[in-house]
């Protein structure tokens, strides 16, 4: 049995020295060089940043938080958006309550603080959409402010730092706690992005790169050759999958019948196609009498609970049609596929491509 008490602690400072010479480049990212000089990060990008990285990836990222900043450059200009407008950019990049609370929350900072980000934790917690992870990011990358920051990336390295064994979700408080424990007073903000980095890049989920990690030595994991096997998680249940209709109408002229959902539920907010519930046996009720046809092919989608299948049908819209309750007909030059969350664009793809 290893003796613990003896076993090199890792120490802030290892990983500081392996940060300041291997950060990643990231776009709402201010490098270690420029922080020792002084430039501080814009809390509006590093909170943009957040919401966009949650449940998704850096590579995904990039190109929204592009588009965002430029057309969007300040959080006044965020909450001077209209609502159609930041819903259509962010399409796509899936979970849309968080576009609806990203309004929401940029609204709130432009109106009750003069379009100043609150610079703790308890201040942005109070924020829509902002929960403990965003709040603890935000407090601690862009004001430098000892916040623990949790995120999977963190979880997998306390796991394997430590060997902890514990399946997820149950570990977290025990993983946030050593995460804590090494959370320095100076450069926390820094050292939350370390751990990240260290993350993404060395304790990878498959294959860690253990031989250049800067807390090889300390890693109880890697001396009881267990690094891979780490973190444990509790088996999911299977997913079930739910079926519905989705129904594509199209006028002579080209233009388009679409729906706004419901602001609250699944792909909230959003135009897209009108359709049935999405339930084991759901009800072919088009929006209007006419020759529908089926398309031949499935929309098949996976959301965070579920599978789905839809099958698309089409008929021609009739030139006098009247929308009815949520219904738009969108002009033929004003309808961007783009705008359309990923599955609504999945069915005008097998349209498209018939």
């Amino acid at each position: 049995m290893r003796d613990l008490d003896s076993q090199p602690k890792p120490h802030s400072d290892t990983l500081l020295e392996w940060y300041d010479q291997h950060a990643r480049d990231l776009p709402w990212r201010i490098s270690p060089a420029d922080r020792a000089r002084g430039v501080w990060p814009d809390p509006y990008r590093i909170w943009l940043s957040e919401v966009m990285l949650q449940q998704t990836t850096v590579a995904a990222v990039k190109d929204y938080f592009h588009r965002f900043t430029t057309r969007w450059p300040t959080v006044a200009d965020l909450a001077a958006a209209e609502d159609a407008d930041v819903m259509g950019e962010w399409a796509g990049l899936g979970y849309y309550a968080r576009a609806r609370n990203l309004l929401k929350c940029a609204r709130v900072v432009a109106q009750d603080h003069g379009g100043v980000f609150p610079d703790t934790y308890d201040g942005l917690i109070k924020l829509p959409g902002i929960g403990p992870y965003t709040a603890a990011a935000i407090s601690a990358i862009a004001f430098d402010r000892k916040e623990t920051v949790l995120d999977g990336n963190v979880e997998r390295v306390m796991a394997r730092l430590y060997d902890i064994h514990t399946p997820l979700p149950t570990a977290k408080p025990e993983l946030k706690e050593k995460a804590a424990d090494l959370t320095p007073t100076g450069r926390p903000g820094d050292h939350a992005q370390a751990v990240m980095d260290l993350g993404a890049t060395i304790c990878t989920p498959r294959n860690p790169a253990c031989g250049i990690c800067p807390w090889r030595t300390p890693c109880a994991a890697r001396l009881a050759g267990t690094a891979t096997e780490l973190p444990k998680k509790t088996p999911k249940k299977p997913k079930p999958t739910r079926l519905g209709f989705i129904y594509l109408a199209r006028s002579e002229a080209g233009d388009w019948l679409l729906e706004q959902r419901p602001d609250k539920g699944l792909l909230g907010g959003m135009l897209g196609w009108p359709g049935s519930d999405w339930n084991e046996d759901p009800v072919d009720r088009p929006p209007f009498d006419a020759d529908w046809q089926e398309l031949g092919a499935e929309v098949r989608h996976t959301f965070t609970h579920f599978h789905l299948i839809l099958r698309v049908k089409l008929a021609q819209l009739p030139t006098d049609y009247q929308p009815q309750g949520s219904e738009q007909i969108i002009a033929r030059h004003d309808f961007r596929p783009s705008d359309l969350p990923t599955v609504m664009r999945k069915a005008f793809d097998l349209w498209k491509g018939r």
